[in-house]
């Protein structure tokens, strides 16, 4: 890999991938095994994008970003066995901890940490909301039968309406920031529920075994994407913001801090709201360009405390804990494979997020050691180390963990997602109709934009 030549000249290749997370990556690899010559052009210093590693000061390495892979994420886990990069499983032994009401108490698969009444309600919200994921097409989710009537609302507005106890409702309010980033009222039914069957329904993406949380990889998630480059070498190009892509009929130029790429197509692998900021010539046809108003990031802050041990387990404790409402909204068991460290995670998502982002780096370290001590014991407010990842703050992500649809964008410009724009193709975690808005979407959204270039070039 290698920094762009900023000398002025002007290159010519097949195809100009812009971004260097697992979307460009995939979709670079693919082009370059098709026989096009391809360039990587990525704005900041390192690859990945929303995947990121961070070696503690005892080597051990930790995930800042994306991290956790599981069933049917084929795509992400053939990837891993290419690149001969191992699995280890998340921990998973012992109780999780529940707080609502005030009240801290255990979590077990038959209860959920809840009474009769609202565990029942809760259960019977989350099979309704399952059933009519189901009936959503995944290429074209706006096609549904009923896409116009549930794109209309906000899943807040179908909580409101169809929940009635206080505790389920409290429950559903924080899966959703505990998946998106965001919060209930500020995405469409219509996109909850396409995300739902993107994913394989409630259960798998939001439980460990067997679920989108089952496995961690070995060496950290980024590992992914730094040996994809290595294989490409010099065909990734750090250090490249782009400035603006212009088409003709033929051929596109792609400027990158004054390097001009010709080439006859462009992948844009970046999220709807950084390609928004690229200049394009002439100008995306209307119903792209108000789309990539349209699709926010959501707002998450991942902070981690490192002890000598995971002394929780001892505790008979698997380290999970969920505190809807709360600055940290969910914990878990971040530790490394060995043990040689104790390592906890922490999210302040949606509004939290946004809240905890706005005090001092002392204030959030108090509010995130607080959180663990509060399920955990005094031991954890006395950590040996504190890392945390505001990745709205970050300048080539502005949020995580990924874009979400408000109402009315699926139904009025939702085709407009994946459609090529004359020479310029759209990958990316948020276009994907699998596993959208997780790693292994991000590299299915690679592989479709990568065949469509090669089926119009070759």
């Amino acid at each position: 890999m290698g920094k762009t030549d900023r000398s002025g000249a002007v290159e010519r290749v097949d195809v100009v991938v812009v971004g260097g997370g697992l979307a460009g990556l995939t979709a670079a690899r693919d082009l370059d095994a098709g026989g096009l010559s391809v360039i990587v052009v990525e704005a900041q210093d390192r690859v990945g994008g929303r995947v990121l590693n961070h070696t503690l000061s005892n080597g051990s390495i930790v995930e800042l970003g994306g991290q956790w892979v599981g069933p049917t994420q084929d795509r992400v886990l053939a990837l891993a066995a290419d690149l001969g990069v191992e699995l280890f499983p998340s921990y998973d032994a012992g109780d999780g901890l529940l707080s609502l009401d005030g009240e801290i108490v255990p979590v077990t698969e038959d209860t959920l940490g809840l009474a009769d009444e609202p565990r029942n309600e809760l259960t019977a919200a989350m099979k309704v909301l399952d059933d009519m994921a189901l009936t959503i097409p995944l290429v074209d989710p706006w096609t549904a039968a009923e896409a116009d009537r549930w794109d209309r609302q906000t899943l807040e507005t179908w909580i409101d309406g169809n929940v009635v106890s206080p505790q389920a409702k409290a429950m559903l309010r924080g899966l959703v920031p505990a998946v998106f980033g965001a919060e209930a009222w500020d995405m469409s039914l219509l996109h909850f529920l396409y995300y739902l069957h993107s994913g394989g329904l409630i259960d798998r993406i939001i439980s460990t075994s067997g679920g989108a949380q089952e496995s961690r990889i070995r060496g950290g998630s980024q590992i992914l994407a730094t040996q994809l480059a290595d294989r490409l070498g010099g065909m990734v190009r750090l250090g490249a913001p782009v400035d603006q892509i212009v088409q003709s009929d033929e051929l596109v130029q792609t400027t990158v801090v004054g390097t001009t790429i010709t080439s006859r197509r462009v992948i844009v692998s970046a999220s709807p709201p950084l390609a928004l900021r690229i200049g394009y010539a002439p100008p995306l046809p209307p119903l792209r360009d108000q789309l990539m108003q349209k699709v926010p990031m959501g707002y998450v802050i991942k902070c981690m405390a490192v002890y000598d041990e995971p002394f929780w387990r001892d505790a008979g404790l698997s380290g999970f804990a969920f505190d809807p409402g709360a600055p940290i909204l969910e914990i878990h068991d971040n530790s490394p494979d060995d043990a040689s460290c104790g390592v906890l995670v922490g999210f302040a998502e949606g509004r939290q997020g946004r809240l905890l982002g706005q005090l001092t780096p002392e204030d959030r370290i108090a509010s995130a050691l607080g959180a663990f001590e509060r399920f955990f014991g005094a031991k954890a407010a006395r950590s040996l180390e504190y890392v945390e990842k505001d990745w709205a703050a970050d300048e080539w992500a502005r949020g995580c963990y990924g874009g979400h649809l408000s109402p009315g964008v699926w139904t009025q410009y939702g085709p407009a997602l994946r459609e090529p724009c004359g020479l310029i193709h759209w990958a990316g975690a948020e276009t994907s109709s699998v596993w959208n808005g997780y790693m292994d979407g991000a590299i299915r959204s690679g592989e479709r934009a990568a065949a469509e270039v090669i089926q119009a070039l070759i």
